[in-house]
């Protein structure tokens, strides 16, 4: 979503802001904010979102403590609402992984606030090396794209070397098996591919697109109904009409649709998929409870083939 449409509120929400982990875990309860909490040998590491939150466990394991900020995965991260924990822990962070592309700008004001200017922040955007097409906007959901998170990977590799050095080889291997397991999708993508090429599909939102389009499919969503839904506009019911007749006109072979910022137009264009029995592939924004990010993008990509197949 673009920052200049939905900027998080920096209001305070503290019994719902902070989901802590140590190590192997992103999902604890709480956060000890004492001095004490994190022992000087683990590296303290702040993300953005339980999906880069996950992705450092994935490369430093027991060798880091992450905090991720958003963490519920009924919750839109858009509409997020910071607060004043979330600074406390900024404060302490030696890392910070952040999406940028105005997606989560609430970090960089609230390290700003926290007085932290020795963090190393990583911007997955800016890793991803995208840029808006000409004329155009920058899909800022990078990590649906498995090429850009193979180079996140290694920047947060790289990042964690630096604060724990005697740790670089533990690190550097984590990443490598990370990346193979992300090739591992990669193929599913292409074996979609292979088998569809070419077929249209629609999607409420931009978040999915990366996936979708490496999986060589078309998306036939009129720009007007998802740019709307992803700025929290009103859809314009002619708009509305042309969108609803993909499905039943059975001119698109499934439905993506974010469970994450369902609403009610976008219900009814569920609804008129379920309507017309073309498949409706659920996908969200934050990392599902009980997933990591390689079993959560697997569910993803096979449940995107499974639609396709059917």
């Amino acid at each position: 979503m673009q920052s200049s449409a939905r900027s998080p509120a920096l209001l305070v929400g503290v019994a719902v802001a902070l989901i802590s982990g140590c190590g192997s875990s992103v999902n604890a309860a709480s956060v000890d904010s004492s001095p004490s909490a994190t022992p000087s040998s683990v590296i303290p590491v702040v993300a953005s979102t339980n999906v880069y939150g996950d992705i450092v466990v994935q490369i430093g394991a027991d060798k880091v403590d992450v905090v991720s900020i958003i963490s519920d995965p009924a919750q839109d991260p858009h509409s997020y609402e910071a607060s004043a924990q979330n600074q406390l822990v900024l404060s302490k962070a030696k890392v910070v992984v952040e999406n940028g592309g105005g997606y989560d700008d609430f970090v960089g004001r609230m390290l700003r606030s926290a007085k932290n200017s020795s963090a190393d922040v990583i911007d997955a955007v800016d890793v991803s090396g995208k840029t808006p097409s000409a004329g155009g906007e920058l899909n800022e959901h990078v990590w649906y794209d498995f090429p850009t998170v193979g180079k996140l990977a290694d920047r947060i590799a790289d990042s964690l070397a630096k604060a724990a050095p005697a740790d670089a080889d533990v690190f550097q291997q984590n990443a490598k098996t990370f990346k193979e397991e992300l090739t591992s999708l990669q193929d599913k993508e292409a074996r979609i591919e292979a088998d569809h090429a070419g077929a249209a599909v629609a999607v409420t939102e931009p978040v999915p697109l990366y996936l979708v389009e490496a999986s060589g499919l078309r998306n036939s969503t009129p720009s007007d109904f998802s740019e709307a839904v992803e700025e929290g506009d009103e859809v314009s019911p002619r708009t509305l009409q042309h969108t609803l007749e993909l499905f039943t006109n059975k001119q698109v072979e499934a439905l993506v649709y974010n469970e994450q910022t369902a609403g009610a137009q976008t219900e009814k264009v569920k609804q008129a998929a379920e309507d017309n029995s073309i498949p409706v592939v659920p996908m969200t924004e934050t990392l599902p409870q009980g997933e990591d990010y390689i079993s959560w993008m697997t569910a993803n990509v096979d449940a995107l083939k499974s639609a396709l197949d059917s």
